[in-house]
Formats: C-alpha cells, structure tokens, sequence
C-alpha cells in the first residue's frame, strides 16, 4: 500500500525533535530522511508499514536515558527496536513516535565461566553469545529459528524460545539480570548473577513486557556446558494424530527430549525443497526429536524413544550418526519459514500454544479452516510444549486475500484459546493478536495489567498501540470498557 504523503505537522514535529536529539546522540545517529527511515518501517510482521517520526541508534545507556528524558517533557511517542525480526509487530512505527533502536548496543560487556553468565548488550545477535563461549565449551540454549539474525534484547522483550527450549527453558528461564532504562531517564536494574533476588520479581515483569515497560540497555544471561553427546532421531508417520501419540507417550514416559519438534507435510516439502536436509517425502507428519547427556544415557533413552516411536506406527526412523547429521535434521526445522516463502508470495506465521492432549483436535480443526478460506496451511511447532506455527499462504496481491488470512489467523488463536491454551508462546502480542485479548483476558483482568503499565510509564509514551486493545490513561482506569475491535488493525497501513 503506498503510504499517504506526510502530513505537515509530522514534518514540523520532526524537525524540532531531530534538532534537540543531535545534541545528545552523534549527528550519524540520528535519522530523518525518507529513504533511510524505510529501512524501519516494519519488523518480521511486515504487512503492515509505517514511517516513523524519526529514528536515533543511541551508543550507551547514558544516551538512551538522555533521549527518553527528552521525550517524555516534549509529550514524544517511543517505539524501541532490535533487529526487527519480531513477528507480532511489536517494533512496528508510528507516524507521530520516535524509534529507537538498539543495533550500536552491540557488544559482550564480560564472559563469567565461574559463574556460567554473560552480561551482553541488547544489540548482540542470539547466536554470537553461543560463539563467543563455544571453545570453552558453553553455549547460550534458547535458540529461536532467527538466531543468527535476532537481537538478544528483542529475546528478553518478547521472552523468545526455540528449538532446544523444552529442555532448557526460554529467554525467562535463561536471563539473570538485566538494566533497564524507565521513561523518565532512570536506570534500574533487576536481578542479578545470584540464583535468587529478594524482593518482588521485576525480572520476571520486564520479561516479555514488549517495550511497554523500559528500554533494555543490558542484559545477563545463563550460560550451559555443551552436552557429551546429543543424537537426533528423525521420524516419519503416516498421521499427524500418529505423530501427536508419539509426543504424548514420549513425554508421558517421564522423557524430558532437548527438543520435540513436528512438522506436517505441507511443511515437510517446502523445507525439503529448500534445505535438502533429506526428509521423507512420503510421510504425513515428522517428528525431530534430539536427545543428549552422557553417552550411556543417550543410547538408552534413543531406543526407549525408537520402541514408543515403532508403538505409534512409524513408517521411517533415522537415527543420527554424526554431528554434521544431526545439524542436517534441524536445518530443515530452522528453516521452514523461509522455506515457506518458496512455495506462496506471501505467508503469515501464527504463534498460539495448546495442551499437549488437544494436538490432534487443533490440527484438524486448522485444516477445516483453511479448506473453509481456501488458503493452504503449513504447520510446523514445537510439539512437546504445544506451541504452534501455522503458516497460512496468501497472496497479497490478491483483492481480499489478506483480509481472509488475518481471518484465517484469528480463528486459529482463538481456537487456541478454546481448547485451554494462550494466544501467544513467544512471539508476543505486538498488534497481530491485540484485538485478541479480549479471547482470553476479562476486562478487568486488562485493568489490572494495565495499571502495571502506568506504574512504569504513566503517560502512556512507551510503544503505545500494541498489546491492549485500548488503551486509557491511568485515571480512567477504575471506569475502563475494553473494545471488541471489528476490524483488524484499522488504524495501521497495509503494503
């Protein structure tokens, strides 16, 4: 969608705010011309695009309290950003806020083999924290698919998973500390490298807290030995409801796999046609599951698992021989969105999670969905702890099309919701499931979490317009309605 031509006020607005920023952060660090601020207009969620006001890449916590200050006397909206690979549209632009982004916040502050942490900054890719400590034999667990890319701040915002998470826990089980910058220029910080803090658990709120709360400027995070020995299996079944028995009786027999993946065969295809990782094409359904420990405990476990497997009808069962083998299993797994992108011009990741049990129900269930909006569905998830991605293709050149995905997807979270599960796993809210929380949330359950927001940010200035359906100032608040939205999104512009 083109964007509509600047209003006049945006432009004066700009100039004013740009001028004062320059005398905080370094001139190369602040930017207003048109063609740069496009680089932002959007995240992982992308369609929907928006200019920002402008955007400054700050290079310490000092500069970051300083232009907060400035914007809460000048009244100035703030969209904080990592990389922007989220896929809720949290990092997403407004035409009358400032972005602020992380990506100069770029460096390992300190390695603390004793202490098994690292205190980084929020612009430090996930997987550099894996690298920098793999020849000591550690490495960082919670690896979401966009981990080369993705900002370790945007983990902490969006409290990001992966793969390896059944195991080891996502971003909140993984973070030990981290500095926060508050709205009016303070620096708190919250946690430590201890096991435990007194003390209400702050740590735990800014944790998935999505900008609402702060500006992130460090954060440290547990580090974990490598494992002796870690083996894949990769599994292929003639069902999905096959496949959803194997994870059950896995899990049920007190296994506890570093991770359980599935993928279906829309999504087998387009990951194999992509990665070439050797996947069965002849399968309904595909289960990676990776085990690791000590040696004599692997082997144990990899045949206990390859006997429920075999039980629930497995038609082929490969067991990795080598690490370059079991990387193989996974690449196809880790690259399933793009893969994605081969097989339709446009896709939408949805991100909602379920009880283990309701595996079967929910998949059918998407299935008659998607026949009922004549738009294919791929489904690729994290099976041992029910989180779902399915990945509805669309075209958005289509007239309509779009409209019938975000529908598509709406049903699919609350379909989530019905069965006892969450609108979310570890993609956030952003705007993509805001008009959603009504789902899952009463009224007076987004009071509450509302009157959180105001004790951090009482003027509303921090990423404003996503999570809450509405928004209301803090007075307001012991008279709120929560709207229903009818439209998705309406106030945001499309491609």
């Amino acid at each position: 969608m083109r964007m509509p031509e600047p209003d006049t006020r945006i432009i004066a607005a700009r100039r004013g705010l740009v001028a004062d920023l320059r005398r905080l952060v370094a001139d190369d660090g602040v930017i207003e011309d048109e063609a740069a601020l496009r680089v932002f207009e959007c995240d992982g969620l992308s369609a929907y695009r928006q200019l920002p006001l402008a955007v400054v890449l700050p290079r310490s916590t000092s500069e970051v309290a300083e232009v907060l200050k400035l914007c809460r006397a000048r009244g100035v909206k703030i969209v904080p950003r990592g990389a922007g690979t989220g896929l809720s549209g949290g990092a997403l632009p407004l035409a009358d806020g400032l972005t602020v982004g992380v990506s100069r916040l770029n460096k390992i502050l300190e390695i603390d083999y004793p202490n098994r942490c690292v205190v980084t900054q929020p612009g430090v890719a996930n997987l550099a924290l894996s690298h920098a400590v793999s020849a000591a034999g550690f490495y960082y667990a919670p690896d979401p698919s966009s981990q080369i890319a993705c900002s370790i701040g945007g983990n902490v915002a969006e409290n990001s998973g992966g793969v390896h998470c059944l195991k080891y826990g996502l971003t909140t089980n993984n973070l030990l500390a981290v500095e926060t910058v508050l709205i009016d220029g303070t620096v708190m910080r919250f946690g430590s490298k201890a096991f435990d803090a007194p003390g209400y658990d702050l740590l735990g709120l800014m944790t998935g807290s999505e900008g609402l709360l702060g500006l992130i400027t460090e954060v440290t995070v547990r580090i974990v030995p490598k494992p002796e020995t870690a083996r894949a299996l990769l599994i292929g079944f003639p069902s999905s409801e096959a496949a959803g028995e194997a994870v059950a009786r896995i899990i049920g027999g007190g296994i506890i796999p570093a991770g359980l993946e599935m993928m279906d065969k829309p999504a087998i295809h387009a990951s194999e046609a992509y990665c070439k990782a050797g996947y069965p094409l002849d399968v309904e359904a595909l289960l990676i599951c990776e085990l690791d420990g000590p040696p004599a405990e692997v082997d144990h476990l990899v045949a206990v698992v390859k006997g429920m497997a075999e039980a629930c009808g497995a038609t082929t069962l490969r067991i990795s021989t080598s690490e370059a083998e079991r990387q193989r299993f996974w690449l196809g797994r880790k690259g399933a969105f793009p893969a994605a992108a081969r097989i339709a011009p446009d896709y939408y990741v949805m991100d909602g999670t379920i009880p283990r049990a309701r595996l079967s129900q929910v998949l059918r269930r998407i299935g008659e969905l998607s026949r009922h909006y004549n738009l294919p569905v791929a489904n690729v998830f994290h099976a041992g702890d029910g989180n779902l991605h399915p990945l509805i293709m669309y075209d958005a050149n289509n007239p309509g099309e779009l409209e019938r995905t975000e529908a598509l997807g709406a049903e699919i979270l609350k379909l989530c919701v019905e069965v006892g599960g969450v609108l979310t796993g570890e993609h956030g809210v952003g705007v993509e499931k805001r008009d959603l929380m009504p789902e899952m949330f009463s009224a007076v359950d987004l009071a509450q979490q509302e009157r959180v927001k105001c004790a951090f940010d009482p003027d509303g200035l921090l990423n404003p317009g996503k999570v809450f359906p509405t928004l209301h100032r803090c007075a307001e608040l012991g008279r709120m309605h929560v709207h229903h939205g009818q439209t998705p999104f309406p106030d945001l512009p499309r491609f």
